[in-house]
């Protein structure tokens, strides 16, 4: 399967459809915020920064912070991949974050869903 069109999309056009994902099911965009900054590392600031220079994926992650140690604690199906067995290491993180925003959309509570 060919990821490189997934790597090319900006985050910035993907991060609203979390965020309205999320406040469908009556979440706020402050707990998708949390959500990534659990996963990646960054803070308000530099999450924004990858925002206003419209980041594609692969530079999202490469540019992360710090992964979460708990990543591999993240598991199940997304898009019918399951999560712990996608090889394809930034298309792994990629389905992380679609994992979490899923779960919060579900209304997993926070706890849960942050691996605590």
């Amino acid at each position: 399967m060919d990821n490189t069109r997934v790597y090319r999309m900006s985050f910035a056009s993907v991060y609203p459809l979390y965020i309205k994902k999320a406040e469908r099911k009556g979440r706020t965009k402050e707990e998708v915020d949390e959500v990534i900054f659990w996963l990646t590392g960054y803070d308000k600031q530099t999450l924004q920064q990858q925002i206003d220079r419209k980041a594609d994926f692969e530079t999202f992650f490469a540019e992360a912070p710090a992964m979460n140690p708990n990543v591999s604690k993240i598991t199940g199906v997304i898009c019918g991949y399951r999560v712990e067995e996608i090889e394809d290491k930034l298309m792994q993180k990629v389905r992380y974050l679609d994992k979490l925003v899923d779960e919060l959309a579900k209304g997993k509570a926070m706890e849960k869903i942050l691996r605590k």
